[in-house]
């Protein structure tokens, strides 16, 4: 197939972009043109916007959660050249490491989503934005008090688990050892091995 050109960029892959994507990814070329299917029926022009992601990132949860703002931090996650847009081959690099990746870049792929200002550190603020976008789209409980104490406690133990030198922020060398060395980290990790 030819390349297909939609506002300048290329939305259909040649069978030797379909290689260099299997050589830097852990998917094969059957995996890679499903997955590419699928990605076109949805993302026609070959890139998807945040508000679309979010749109169909909404889908795999129950109407009542709210996921817009969990769904901004993968996006951005996904997003590594902050265009604005996540292309097929942004999208394939994420999910090869999240099905595929080894525990280690696992990690460092979840290390970027709670980093979310991107400065090479976790604090306790950016934690407690992401544990509170998870709760959203787990469903709040009703009473918001309880609710936000129930965060607060669970931002507190996390980070403190976390920040092994207690200098109030979490590198990457912190969050590696803390997360490996902890069996039901490494179990969760785990869950996302996944065979397409």
């Amino acid at each position: 197939s030819e390349y297909e050109e939609v506002g300048g960029q290329q939305t259909r892959f040649t069978p030797e972009a379909i290689e260099k994507l299997c050589e830097n990814t852990k998917f094969n070329k059957r995996e890679l043109q499903l997955m590419y299917r699928g990605f076109k029926q949805e993302c026609p022009s070959g890139m998807v916007k945040e508000e679309a992601f979010k749109g169909i990132y909404a889908q795999f949860f129950p109407r009542e959660s709210d996921t817009s703002q969990y769904a901004h931090y993968v996006f951005n996650t996904f997003d590594q050249d902050h265009s604005g847009s996540i292309t097929f081959n942004d999208l394939v690099a994420g999910l090869s490491i999240l099905s595929r990746g080894t525990v280690q870049e696992k990690l460092r792929w979840v290390f970027n989503l709670y980093d979310i200002n991107g400065d090479g550190y976790i604090t306790k603020d950016e934690l407690s934005r992401i544990i509170s976008s998870v709760y959203d789209q787990t469903g709040r409980p009703v009473d918001p008090l309880v609710d936000d104490r129930a965060t607060k406690e669970h931002v507190e133990r996390v980070f403190q688990k976390l920040d092994l030198n207690q200098d109030g922020v979490v590198t990457i060398d912190e969050f590696l050892d803390s997360c490996t060395q902890d069996e039901n980290i490494a179990k969760a990790i785990g869950f996302f091995d996944t065979v397409l």
